[in-house]
């Protein structure tokens, strides 16, 4: 049977991308949700998030972090599995989306590029192996000039890997951000980010472990925002049919 898929935002940058990818994975696009404007390719434009979810076999929702909970609440009401990419989401929207993952499968990820997945990955065996007391962990990443939330949901991410790596949580090792002044001496063990934003560039990240006697870094750049379109309709052709449950991007590449 074929899949279908809607879009929430279908209007919207991510909307329009994720539109031509749905077809051209060989799926459906049952419809989309938008705020103004017209639906790409003439698709049909539902009332609201719950009326997609009707007619859907899977939703991917790269709307904005303060829905994220609506939506999945909504999703999980109607039995529709859910892609959800939207980043910023605060701890008490993670557990509303944590809530619906357990009558439905939802795919929540930071970013839906595999090579960033890969990414994340190594920095959790990079921080396995280098010591906190030795090496400083340092996440900077850039984005465009339009985006909202800082550090990027791509960033967080990073951060909670090396966390993780660490036998660790990101909220027990310490955030650093946003130095200033006199803000007094690095802390140790502390994982530190720092954001840009100019331009239109698409997202880039580092991630630094700095030593006294060496530095490692890795970077990732995104050129194209297909990439993150394309990942998240293999996600949804992935979710179809599947457990109800929380899973991640990794799950999806089957790392």
């Amino acid at each position: 049977m074929t899949i279908r898929i809607g879009i929430a935002g279908i209007a919207g940058r991510m909307g329009r991308l994720l539109a031509e990818e749905v077809p051209a994975a060989g799926a459906v696009l049952a419809g989309g949700t938008l705020r103004s404007g017209a639906a790409p390719g003439g698709a049909a434009v539902l009332p609201d998030f719950g009326a997609l979810c009707g007619v859907c076999d899977v939703v991917i929702d790269f709307t904005h972090a303060e829905a994220a909970s609506r939506h999945a609440a909504a999703a999980a009401e109607v039995g529709t599995a859910l892609i959800l990419g939207s980043s910023g989401l605060s701890a008490d929207d993670e557990a509303a989306v944590a809530a619906a993952a357990r009558r439905i499968p939802v795919v929540y990820a930071a970013n839906f590029a595999p090579a960033v997945n890969l990414f994340l990955a190594i920095a959790e065996r990079m921080a396995a192996a280098l010591p906190p007391a030795q090496y400083d962990a340092e996440i900077v990443e850039m984005h465009h000039r339009q985006k909202v939330d800082a550090p990027s949901g791509t960033a967080v991410a990073l951060g909670r890997a090396v966390a993780a790596g660490r036998g660790t949580t990101l909220e027990e090792a310490g955030r650093e951000s946003g130095r200033d002044g006199h803000c007094g001496s690095r802390g140790t063990g502390t994982i530190g980010f720092a954001a840009l934003r100019g331009g239109q560039v698409v997202g880039e990240h580092t991630l630094i472990f700095a030593a006294g006697s060496e530095h490692i870094s890795l970077t990732h750049r995104s050129f194209d925002r297909r990439v993150y379109a394309t990942g998240a309709v293999r996600a949804a052709l992935w979710a179809q049919g599947r457990a109800p449950g929380l899973y991640a991007m990794k799950d999806v590449l089957g790392m």
